[in-house]
């Protein structure tokens, strides 16, 4: 009798061992599709434009400090750079999906209005000379807007005390080079206050970012993305969001920020990953490490709050659960109604709960994920009430054993929709099971049950 047990109890761990096998592999095969779909909006990204970040208007002097030294002409070249008193930015955002085969990602149309004003210039005026009796050539200011990808500019208007000035390409600052600059005027008036208005249409995908750059900032942004992620140093002080998309306004003070200033220094914008806008967020050498600060910045992801690839890989970590569950209850209709259930059977049952995260993973790619995991849950409900009426020799049955991984299914559901939450519901669950398991074994003789098997 010994023999038999163990040698069921050997069967059982040799299925668990392939069905874990099995597991693995379609958990390997859902993060080679997540690695698929970052690649993909990786590539939709080069292709068309990354996460954008704003920075600007500033108003840029180059100048040259010559002077003479050990009977030479020495030659420094430099800039000053002059930050808006006030910026306001308005702007809307229509995000729309751009797929690379199954994969798609969000694409933003940004459309914008900037409002910047300087008291006055008279700080371009003079300074910056580092030897007494040297001579100092200024060229004319010019007003520049940054932008951390160039290919997403698809208009760029500016006005400056209400006269239209000519758009070109690049920043000349040796930081931020890439956006649009535009010569000020030649009567430009140092000592007197000055107004800037550029309208700017800029596209980018998943991400836009503002430096909050004037000593006063507002910022204003809508859109029809009803799922924004809002990040960086400062969140939204009023924000609305609904199904038809979300309203968020800043007010940043530089008492507050350390943006105005980090920009004047010239330090790098952190995360942005683009040329002429350094990265600085991946490990580096100490000896390549800017000891500027990064430069603090405000912003919102357009990112999908349902990723399909996520949530399978979240699911499939429920697997081994499901079987052992699973398993529990085909062992109590065996020990209980006194059946015999052969370890191939026990196979195949745990084959058709494997498979379910294989369908769920492969339906997603085409539906949305809640049609496409009811989709896959019914399929498997359904093939393992037929099974199980069988298995179990009566429909009276293999019912029940149904509508328990129906709820199964559905209890990973709702653990799947939850984050914070997640693992409190998941104990409790758990527990339930436990008690209930208790409850219906409480008065089984095991011994006698055991002897009879």
């Amino acid at each position: 009798m010994k023999e038999i047990i163990f040698g069921k109890l050997g069967g059982l761990l040799l299925v668990t061992a392939l069905l874990l096998i099995g597991l693995g592999q379609i958990t390997a095969l859902v993060r080679e599709r997540q690695v698929q779909h970052m690649n993909a909006v990786s590539s939709v990204s080069q292709s068309l434009a990354g996460s954008q970040t704003l920075l600007g208007p500033l108003v840029q002097m180059a100048c040259t400090e010559e002077w003479s030294e050990a009977a030479s002409i020495q030659q420094r070249a430099f800039a000053r750079v002059l930050a808006p008193s006030t910026l306001v930015v308005g702007g809307n955002s229509q995000v729309e999906a751009r797929a690379r085969g199954l994969h798609a990602t969000q694409v933003f149309t940004l459309k914008s209005r900037i409002t910047a004003q300087w008291t006055d210039l008279k700080a371009l005026d003079g300074g910056g000379r580092l030897h007494a009796g040297s001579r100092l050539q200024c060229s004319p200011p010019v007003l520049l807007l940054a932008v951390s990808d160039a290919r997403g500019i698809r208009q760029a208007d500016v006005k400056v005390n209400g006269q239209a000035l000519a758009v070109q390409a690049g920043t000349a600052h040796t930081t931020y080079t890439r956006g649009v600059q535009a010569s000020l005027p030649v009567n430009t008036a140092l000592g007197e206050p000055m107004t800037a208005e550029i309208v700017l249409e800029l596209v980018g995908t998943e991400g836009l970012n503002v430096v909050p750059l004037g000593s006063a900032t507002q910022i204003q942004l809508t859109s029809n993305w009803a799922h924004p992620s809002f990040y960086g140093q400062f969140l939204p002080s009023e924000r609305t969001v609904s199904a038809k998309g979300f309203d968020a306004s800043w007010r940043v003070s530089a008492l507050a920020s350390s943006a105005q200033q980090a920009v004047l220094n010239g330090s790098q914008l952190c995360n942005s990953g683009n040329v002429g806008m350094q990265d600085t967020s991946a490990p580096q050498s100490t000896a390549t490490v800017t000891k500027a600060p990064c430069v603090e910045t405000l912003g919102v992801g357009f990112f999908d709050p349902i990723n399909t690839y996520s949530l399978s890989d979240r699911a499939t970590k429920y697997g081994l659960l499901f079987i052992v569950l699973t398993f529990v209850a085909v062992g109590l209709f065996e020990f209980m109604r006194g059946l015999r259930v052969h370890p191939i059977q026990y196979f195949l049952v745990g084959a058709a709960i494997s498979i379910f995260f294989l369908l769920l993973v492969s339906l997603s790619e085409h539906l949305a994920f809640g049609v496409a995991y009811a989709t896959a849950a019914s399929a498997c409900v359904t093939l393992l009430g037929y099974y199980a009426s069988h298995m179990l020799h009566s429909w009276k049955r293999g019912l029940p054993f149904a509508s328990g991984i129906a709820a199964l299914y559905g209890l990973l559901y709702v653990l799947l929709q939850l984050e914070q939450t997640a693992m409190v519901v998941g104990a409790i669950a758990l527990f339930m099971v436990l008690g209930v398991v208790m409850a219906l074994t409480r008065k089984v003789d095991w011994y006698t049950r055991l002897q009879v098997a």
